[in-house]
This record gives structure tokens, sequence and C-alpha cells, in this order.
């Protein structure tokens, strides 16, 4: 029997890659009168639903999906964020690795 499994895979410009959505939005920070704000990153996310037997199967799913469609490894890092534990209980996110960055 499976289980509904929810996630979200945040993708950002790993530290050091250039990101220019990142540097607009600062620059624009004060034409809105906002101070303080800094090291703006822009990314994008994806939630999805993983039908799977457990939450290992469906975190393995995941993880691969991340690493394999949803981000480009040479630039950028991702987390899986479980969002819905089957007893309603929500997960902290878990950086995932990149595929260039194992051994």
């Amino acid at each position: 029997m499976s289980s509904a499994y929810r996630y979200a895979v945040n993708v950002t410009p790993k530290e050091g890659i250039l990101d220019p959505q990142g540097r607009a939005v600062e620059g624009s920070l004060g034409h809105l009168g906002i101070e303080g704000v800094s090291a703006v990153r822009v990314g994008r996310r994806v939630e999805l639903t993983v039908d799977a037997p457990d939450a290992g199967s469906a975190r393995s799913v995941v993880e691969r999906l991340a690493r394999e469609l949803l981000s480009n490894p040479l630039i950028e890092a991702f987390a899986v964020e479980q969002l819905e534990a089957p007893n309603g209980s929500v997960a902290e996110a878990q950086p995932g690795e990149a595929a260039a960055d194992r051994p």
C-alpha cells in the first residue's frame, strides 16, 4: 500500500555563481525605500506529490528528480523539504547533493 508524500524542491544558484536576478532585485530595493537587505539570491521552487510505499522511497524519488531534472548540478544547489508527513507534521528542509559533488 502506498501513501502520498508532499515535497518542495528549492533550487538556488550555488555560492560564487553570478545571480543577475538577485542583483536586480537587490538594486531595486532602494527605489522602494527598503534598506538593510543584502545578498539577495533568486531561485525557484517546485512542489510535488509522490505516491510511494514509504517516506524513504518517496524522498529518493524526489532527490533523483531534483538532481537529474530540476537543477543544473554545475551551477545550482537544491534543498528538499517535506511539506506534509503522513501524520500531518511538517519536516525541516534538507540540502540536496548535486551529482558533481558526490565522491
